[in-house]
């Protein structure tokens, strides 16, 4: 069953409030990310500046060993020549940026909203709230979507690389593209391209995302940090005891959801994929959060669902 395609944001709004996201509102965003010392972690899900394992000159410590001709004299480990009697020096851990690449859903159903705005407004504002989170942690920030036509919006750090997203996100969400290949496209397009310790901020439907194959899941979060956020809508988790008009290609038509029958269809095909991926990803060490369309658009940080795995 399809979300209804006749209803719209709630009344009262302008035409292009909570319908298309607008550039401005994303940028304005910026205020809602938490401020701070950005994290750290270790090796298997880095935030913010990551080491890496080549040994270099850099800010972290690696190990010492000992002095070898042409090595520099400034990096001497004085302590650990005093104790051994040999003359060791420091190594260090170069540090390269993190990527995190915020892969957009495009099906048709994200496209709808009865409450505030739609939820593919919502997306964009999730994925520019993510974006923003993302410089504040040191982050690369990079964007694609299931496309074979349009290549990814390359990875690229400070201000620069959030506006160019935020960018991508407003552009892709004010309609629906017309070349979709499908989120399970965008995210084989994102495990080809991050390297391990990067982060992935996945920004889908439900049923989008309930369609990709698990194996694709759990090949993605071995590697990389994997944050889903599910685009829900108030008339889709809770409909109404009703008869609703809607308006289809094939016409007008009513659905009656006072009927068992009925209410059981709507849940299974609009409320099932959500509670089956709440269920099943985080064993998948896939962090899982729904975020509704008239939610704050960063009611998503810190509320994942995590497996004992992650």
């Amino acid at each position: 069953m399809k979300p209804p395609a006749s209803v719209g944001v709630a009344a009262g709004q302008g035409a292009a409030d909570g319908i298309r996201p607008q550039l401005s509102e994303l940028i304005a965003l910026r205020r809602h990310t938490v401020r701070g010392p950005a994290a750290r972690r270790g090796s298997h899900a880095l935030r913010g500046q990551a080491a890496s394992m080549l040994r270099g000159r850099g800010m972290e410590y690696a190990e010492s060993r000992e002095y070898v001709a042409g090595d520099d004299a400034r990096h001497i480990d004085w302590k650990l020549t005093a104790r051994s009697g040999s003359t060791h020096t420091k190594t260090f851990q170069t540090e390269r940026e993190r990527v995190t690449l915020l892969v957009a859903d495009t099906a048709a159903a994200l496209y709808f909203g009865t409450r505030v705005r739609f939820k593919s407004v919502q997306a964009a504002r999730a994925g520019a709230v993510a974006a923003w989170s993302a410089l504040r942690d040191g982050d690369r920030v990079a964007a694609l979507r299931g496309s074979r036509q349009q290549a990814l919006v390359p990875p690229a750090g400070g201000t620069r690389g959030v506006l160019r997203a935020l960018d991508a996100l407003s552009r892709w969400y004010a309609e629906r593209p017309a070349d979709d290949d499908g989120l399970q496209y965008a995210l084989e397009q994102a495990a080809r391209l991050l390297h391990p310790g990067a982060r992935a901020v996945v920004l889908a439907d439900p049923a989008s995302a309930q369609g990709v194959p698990a194996a694709i899941w759990t090949a993605l979060a071995m590697h990389v940090e994997v944050r889903l956020i599910l685009l829900v809508d108030p008339l889709e988790m809770d409909p109404p005891h009703c008869v609703l008009p809607l308006a289809t290609p094939e016409g007008r038509m009513q659905l009656d959801l006072a009927a068992g029958s009925v209410r059981e269809a709507w849940h299974a095909a609009l409320v099932g994929p959500l509670e089956a991926l709440l269920r099943q990803l985080p064993g998948r060490r896939i962090q899982v959060s729904s975020l509704s369309s008239d939610a704050a658009s960063d009611a998503w940080l810190g509320s994942a669902v995590m497996g004992q795995g992650g």
